[in-house]
């Protein structure tokens, strides 16, 4: 008599387990997917608003938008001013693209200020909301480089999706 209990203490355990396996559905632990969104920026005098300016330095911004953290990493990289003029500061602006404002527009306040002057600049930010993710996906945000002699801007560039 004992075999026969063992066996069905055996089956009625079996039974549980299976039960239990099977009410684990697959998405009980869903793994979120990473969306992460490149994008560039050629910047040059000619760029500028609300007038180009001659400046013969020209510039790239690339970066990368990790949509789920908002972190963007970014690579800033210019050359070609002049030894008499002074890089004075490098940001990011949200704006409406074409739009002149900027710095002594609308949104005075640059959103993300770069964190070296220095050629290459690289950098991490992250961007306070999902409207700012949705703002930088829609090309709102334009690259804006100063040197001292063009205060206003010497090179900009609006940042687009690659």
């Amino acid at each position: 008599m004992k075999p026969m209990k063992s066996v069905a203490l055996s089956t009625v355990a079996l039974l549980a387990v299976g039960l239990t396996m099977t009410a684990c559905k697959k998405d009980d632990n869903p793994v979120t997917a990473i969306t992460t969104t490149n994008f560039m920026a050629t910047l040059n005098g000619a760029n500028e608003k609300p007038t180009s300016t001659t400046s013969p330095a020209t510039g790239t911004f690339m970066g990368s938008l990790n949509e789920s953290t908002r972190v963007l990493s970014y690579t800033v990289t210019y050359s070609g001013f002049p030894t008499s003029s002074t890089v004075t500061a490098g940001h990011l602006h949200r704006v409406i693209p074409g739009d002149a404002a900027g710095v002594n527009g609308a949104n005075p306040t640059p959103e993300i200020p770069f964190p070296s002057l220095t050629s290459p600049i690289v950098g991490t930010a992250t961007l306070p909301s999902q409207a700012r993710v949705d703002s930088m996906k829609n090309g709102f945000y334009y690259a804006n480089i100063h040197s001292t002699q063009f205060p206003s801007g010497a090179i900009r560039g609006n940042v687009t999706r690659q």
